[in-house]
C-alpha cells in the first residue's frame, strides 16, 4: 500500500526543522566559548598560544612542553639529549626514537643538508653556545670529524643512541620547537578544540578560525639587515589555517669579518657557513616538525636545490626570499601557495 506523501511530510517537516534548530543552537554554543591566550618559555624561547575553550588549559600545555623540554633541551641538564652529549646511556622515550627517525630521514632526503649533529661547527664560527669566531680551516677539518648523521645511530633494539666518536653530540632545535606545536596541536584536538594557533619561538601550527572568526594570517618578515621582533616590516602574510608554518632565515644572526659577511646557517657538508643569495625560507607543511627541519635545510641548499626539491615533494610549500643578480629582494614561492598569499 502507498503511503500518502502529505501525512509523510507532516511528521518529517517539525523533526527537520528540530533538528536544524538543534544544529544552530550547537554552532552558537560553540562560537560563543572564549578565547584564551598563554604565553610561556620553553627551549629558551617564547610561546605564544591562543585556542577557544571554556577552560584555560596552560597547566596541561606546560606539562605536555616540560616533557619535552626533558627530552631534546640543551638548556636542561637532565635531558635525554644533554645526557647523550656527554655520553651517558639515558633511557629513551618512544617520542625521541620517533623524532630521531624523522631527523634521519630529513637528512636523507636532503642530501646530509639536516644534520642535528652540526652543533661543533655552529659554535667554531661564532653561532652557538661558546663563541669562537673564524676558525682556521684545520680547525673546521678537525670539527668536520664529528659531523654527520652517519656517525650516530640506534642500536638492533633502540635502546640506545650509539656514536661513532665521543665528540660527536646532538642538537634537535631545527626540529624540536616545530614537533612541540604539534604536540600541543594534538593536545587540543583531543580536547575536541577546533580552532587555535600555536606558535612556539616563530613556529606556528593553526586549526579553524581566530577570535575575530577569521582565516588565521600569519606575517613573513622581510629579511631586512638589523630588523627585530618589535620593528619589522612584513615582505607578506600567508593564510595558514589548519596548517603547520616554520621560517628559517640568514638576515638577523650574522657577522661581519674581513669584509665577509658570515651568516649563522653553516652547511654540514662542507663546514663553512653558506654563501648563496636565499635569505628566508618559510615552509608550509601538515605538521609542524616537517615545515621546521625543511625550513632549515633549505637554508643551506639555497634556492635552486631547494626547488629541485620542491618538485618531488607536493606535501610542502614554500615562501622563499632571496637577491637577484642585481641585489634586489626578490621572491620565488610554490604555485599551490599563490592562494594562500593575502595582498
Amino acid at each position: 500500500m502507498n503511503k500518502n506523501p502529505r501525512k509523510q511530510l507532516r511528521w518529517q517537516l517539525p523533526l527537520l526543522l528540530l533538528l536544524i534548530a538543534g544544529t544552530i543552537f550547537i554552532v552558537r554554543q560553540k562560537q560563543a566559548l572564549p578565547y584564551q591566550k598563554n604565553t610561556g618559555l620553553i627551549f629558551g624561547t617564547i610561546y605564544n598560544i591562543t585556542y577557544q575553550s571554556e577552560q584555560d588549559l596552560q597547566m596541561e600545555i606546560e606539562t605536555a612542553l616540560d616533557s619535552l623540554d626533558a627530552t631534546f633541551s640543551m638548556f636542561n641538564e637532565n635531558s635525554i639529549v644533554a645526557k647523550l652529549n656527554r655520553n651517558e646511556q639515558p633511557a629513551l622515550t618512544p617520542t625521541f626514537i620517533m623524532i630521531f627517525k624523522d631527523a634521519q630521514k630529513v637528512s636523507e632526503d636532503t642530501n646530509g643538508a639536516f644534520d642535528i649533529t652540526v652543533g661543533p661547527l655552529v659554535n667554531a664560527w661564532g653561532f652557538g653556545f661558546k663563541h669562537e669566531q673564524m676558525p682556521t680551516p684545520a680547525k673546521v677539518d678537525s670539527l668536520r670529524k664529528y659531523v654527520g648523521m652517519q656517525l650516530i645511530g640506534l642500536n638492533a633494539d633502540e635502546t640506545q643512541v650509539e656514536k661513532k666518536y665521543p665528540g660527536v653530540v646532538l642538537d634537535f632545535s631545527a626540529i624540536a620547537k616545530g614537533y612541540s606545536c604539534d604536540v600541543v596541536a594534538k593536545l587540543f584536538e583531543s580536547k575536541g578544540i577546533e580552532n587555535y594557533m600555536v606558535e612556539i619561538g616563530g613556529e606556528v601550527n593553526t586549526k579553524g578560525v581566530n577570535p575575530n572568526g577569521k582565516p588565521w594570517r600569519i606575517g613573513v618578515t622581510k629579511p631586512t639587515e638589523g630588523s627585530h621582533s618589535l620593528n619589522e616590516e612584513l615582505q607578506t602574510v600567508l593564510n595558514v589555517t589548519d596548517r603547520a608554518m616554520a621560517t628559517s632565515g640568514n638576515y638577523r644572526n650574522y657577522y661581519y669579518k674581513d669584509g665577509r659577511k658570515l651568516a649563522h646557517t653553516i652547511d654540514p657538508r662542507t663546514g663553512y657557513p653558506v654563501q648563496h643569495n636565499l635569505l628566508s625560507a618559510t615552509v608550509l607543511a601538515d605538521d609542524c616538525a616537517t615545515a621546521d627541519a625543511y625550513a632549515t635545510s633549505f637554508m643551506v641548499l639555497g634556492l635552486d636545490e631547494t626547488k629541485t626539491l620542491l618538485a618531488r615533494h607536493p606535501d610542502l610549500m614554500a615562501y622563499l626570499i632571496y637577491t637577484d643578480d642585481e641585489g634586489r629582494i626578490a621572491v620565488w614561492y610554490s604555485p599551490n601557495l599563490e592562494k594562500k598569499i593575502n595582498p
